[in-house]
């Protein structure tokens, strides 16, 4: 085995939802880093290409493209200049995610939850399918479903967020087992408390952070790039034989 190219993604082509900043944002330049063309996406398209010229500077191929996950228009936008741009597919990252309240289930509008579930499990499904005539043609494709660890265990005040992200688990199963005679892997990672302006809400709130940092088995928050880093070993040669799997990524939160 060649381990030179074990963590290669050279002449791979990336889409990443959610890329203007944490998570999102670490896992493209790690993908860059590698080799691979990456598409950085998110809503507002001046901040994309700020991000893009940052790392094309680095000797990096960046392109970022405005979509709002949300409408499923913009998808069918997204792969299309994708395809324009690059000519070929080879990963899709679904990072991008929502959770515009905080509190009790039953305080959560329908409004709420049409959103959470909009941007949290329809997009990537619909990205997906999207995606799916593309990755057919890659010789190693690879999806990767940024979950959460409420995934398994509902977080408090993120009841809606944690049924979403539950059902993106299920739905990164059912697609490996479905798309899996065709060459394409998917697996989904539960990050735990990691520090981005995402999960502020918690990490901001010592009556809140205090007890989950007690759980953990690693007594600290994590950090972007640690969720970088396993995404690039998942959209690597180094997991060919990788899919349907969930990876935690959470410090034993879930030990």
């Amino acid at each position: 085995m060649d381990l030179s190219s074990l963590f290669s993604l050279d002449n791979k082509v990336a889409i990443i939802t959610g890329a203007s900043k944490g998570i999102g944002f670490s896992i493209a330049e790690f993908f860059a880093a590698a080799g691979a063309k990456v598409v950085i996406s998110s809503r507002k398209q001046e901040a994309l290409d700020e991000l893009a010229d940052i790392l094309n500077k680095k000797g990096y191929d960046v392109t970022g493209i405005a979509c709002n996950v949300g409408k499923m228009s913009d998808l069918d936008a997204l792969v299309n200049k994708t395809i324009e741009t690059y000519g070929q597919l080879d990963i899709l990252v679904n990072n991008a995610g929502a959770s515009p309240v905080y509190g009790p289930v039953h305080e959560t509008s329908i409004k709420a939850f049409d959103k959470i579930i909009d941007v949290n499990l329809k997009a990537p499904f619909q990205l997906a399918k999207l995606c799916l005539p593309y990755l057919r043609e890659s010789s190693s494709a690879s999806i990767i479903n940024i979950t959460s660890i409420g995934a398994i265990s509902p977080e408090p005040g993120l009841g809606i967020y944690s049924v979403s992200k539950s059902a993106l688990i299920s739905l990164t199963k059912v697609m490996a087992k479905e798309w899996g005679q065709q060459k394409i892997r998917v697996n989904a990672i539960c990050p735990g408390l990691i520090k981005t302006k995402f999960s502020e809400a918690i990490w901001s709130n010592e009556a809140v952070l205090e007890p989950m940092i007690k759980r953990l088995a690693i007594k600290r928050m994590g950090e972007s790039d640690e969720i970088g880093a396993l995404a690039l070993f998942l959209a690597s040669p180094a997991a060919s034989y990788s899919t349907g799997s969930v990876y935690w990524a959470d410090g034993g939160y879930n030990a």
